[in-house]
């Protein structure tokens, strides 16, 4: 009995070991939403974006706080976590999906998964950039159309705010611990 307690154990530590997930808390996600010929960029950035990256089975989780990101303009980041994301009423956004056909090996893979922003979900696909090694930097870009998530352009603001996004997301995970 003792043998297979023991035996138990070591399989258990074995596998947590050689853990094929990584992770990090300092992700980046960027937001534009411009108007191209825009004075004013719409774009705001968030440095604080957790992930965790399955290798073995290529499963990505995405999180991050509305109110992480930032502006250059404080009022417009006032208006996006109020009037625009509610981010009292919906603080998160995030993606589940897979990395298809991931073999551990860099190079180029499509990416799908569900988009959740502003309480919104959606299916998404699109190409990411997956650098594997010690440290394993996935990179790639959303398009999504605003209104697919619940976040109309006021009329008022159609000079400046585009009716679609461009999310870009750079991530450099590390074993997890």
């Amino acid at each position: 009995m003792k043998n297979i307690f023991i035996s138990i154990v070591c399989l258990v530590f074995s596998t947590v070991a050689f853990s094929q997930k990584m992770m990090t808390r300092s992700g980046e996600i960027k937001f534009d939403a411009t108007v191209p010929g825009a004075m004013d960029p719409v774009v705001a950035v968030s440095n604080t974006v957790s992930s965790i990256f399955d290798k073995s089975t290529g499963v990505l989780v995405v999180q991050g706080l509305v109110k992480s990101f930032k502006f250059k303009s404080p009022l417009m980041e006032e208006h996006y976590n109020e009037n625009y994301m509610e981010s009292d009423k919906f603080p998160k956004t995030s993606f589940s999906g897979k990395v298809i056909g991931y073999d551990g090996k860099s190079g180029s893979y499509d990416v799908e998964g569900d988009l959740t922003i502003h309480g919104a979900t959606n299916k998404v696909k699109t190409k990411m950039a997956v650098a594997a090694g010690a440290k394993t930097a996935i990179t790639g870009t959303f398009v999504i159309k605003l209104i697919d998530y619940k976040l109309e352009v006021p009329a008022m603001a159609k000079k400046t705010l585009a009716e679609t996004a461009k999310i870009a997301i750079k991530l450099e995970l590390e074993n997890k611990q």
